[in-house]
């Protein structure tokens, strides 16, 4: 459910501020010696440097990883060398960058913590990707994974042809996802995937599970993301600075026991750009969950960007507008790095609006929205979260 409070800060009077985002460069053949303890102390250190703070000034610390195991966030803090007032660990894979955001920013607002650290990654190589599709939960390791189902290529591969048959798609709607991001990789030195693709070359990819081809697909890639949320009165004046003007999330199982077309977003958008007092249209920067195009269309559509409906607007868009959605070149392009993938889409954000993305940067940045999706069970993603995002 949404958070019923409104975005006056605590009841200590202080209000929160993210100062930093960073990302561990994604690979796809990481080295021997980049296990997920090194990835993410790594993102740790970089973060807390680039928000011009010491480890001696954290003192809470989120975590989000599929292949830390067996070890947890506190092993995590004792071997980053931190002392902390506040902790926790997220499990809901790609809704966790926001989940964790939300309770950051509470914290902080209530005293708890005064600067706190979030961090998400795995080394994911093709082995970690099959050992976490094989026993993602009780009822893919029981029920799928016996019947040789080798994660959610087949699951994704029925709701795109659920969505085109819906809205009369062809595949070019989704290619449209694909090579509009590919663009946007182009011109981000971190993408793992960053050549040119036409919409020819997408079509004449490999079917990997019909409609699906093979740039329809999250490649899985190793790599690390980390924020900083501190107390805003903390922030040296004249740095930039992010505030959260609204955040709030849906664990729906109407949604999971649905048809996939429509997320938990759809719930809870209107009433986060209410309080936040904006509108779509306001959205300098786009951040949705993209592990399939399919799911850039569906979150896009439920974040009221086609109050039409109609789903061809959106891809029109996104193909021949330099329409600022997934600005790094997402996960199709830039890889999913297991957990990690629920933090991209925020630190790209956070990235634009503190005006350090590069040859990427969207001109005067000063709003962003960022979805989270995640925990694909035995049908879809049960969990859904927005954050609206304000350059201070």
């Amino acid at each position: 459910m949404t958070d019923p409070r409104p975005n006056d800060p605590g009841t200590n009077g202080h209000s929160a501020a993210i100062v930093s985002a960073v990302e561990i460069p994604y690979t796809r053949h990481p080295s021997a010696d980049a296990t997920t303890e090194s990835l993410l102390t790594t993102a740790i250190q970089h973060a807390v440097a680039q928000a011009g703070l010491d480890l001696s000034d954290i003192d809470g610390l989120g975590v989000s990883s599929f292949t830390l195991k067996p070890d947890h966030a506190v092993d995590l803090a004792l071997r980053s060398g931190l002392s902390l007032r506040w902790i926790m660990e997220d499990t809901n894979g790609g809704a966790s960058g926001v989940n964790m955001l939300q309770h950051a920013v509470r914290a902080v607002e209530a005293g708890d913590a005064r600067a706190i650290v979030l961090v998400a990654g795995d080394r994911m190589t093709a082995a970690d990707f099959e050992a976490v599709a094989g026993e993602y939960n009780v009822i893919t390791r029981d029920y799928l994974t016996p019947m040789g189902l080798g994660g959610p290529n087949a699951m994704f591969a029925m709701l795109t042809r659920r969505h085109m048959r819906r809205h009369g798609l062809d595949e070019k709607v989704y290619g449209a996802v694909a090579v509009a991001q590919r663009r946007w990789a182009a011109l981000n030195p971190g993408a793992v995937y960053r050549s040119e693709l036409t919409m020819d070359d997408y079509l004449s990819a490999p079917v990997i599970a019909s409609p699906l081809r093979r740039f329809d697909c999250v490649p899985p890639v190793s790599g690390a993301n980390a924020v900083v949320v501190t107390r805003r009165d903390l922030v040296p004046a004249g740095s930039p600075a992010v505030r959260v003007s609204a955040i709030g999330g849906s664990v729906n199982w109407d949604r999971h026991e649905g048809d996939g077309l429509r997320t938990g977003l759809a719930d809870i958008a209107p009433e986060l750009w209410n309080r936040a007092g904006l509108d779509p249209s306001d959205a300098d920067v786009i951040s949705v969950y993209d592990d399939y195009p399919v799911m850039v269309l569906i979150q896009l559509a439920d974040l009221g960007f086609a109050p039409s409906g109609n789903v061809h607007e959106l891809a029109d868009r996104l193909l021949h507008e330099q329409w600022a959605v997934n600005t790094s070149g997402g996960q199709l392009s830039a890889g999913q790095a297991g957990s990690a993938a629920g933090m991209h889409g925020l630190v790209e954000a956070v990235v634009q609006l503190l005006g350090r993305a590069g040859d990427r940067q969207i001109p005067d940045a000063r709003t962003a929205a960022v979805s989270g999706y995640g925990m694909v069970a035995y049908r879809y993603g049960a969990c859904a979260n927005l954050a609206v995002l304000e350059r201070i």
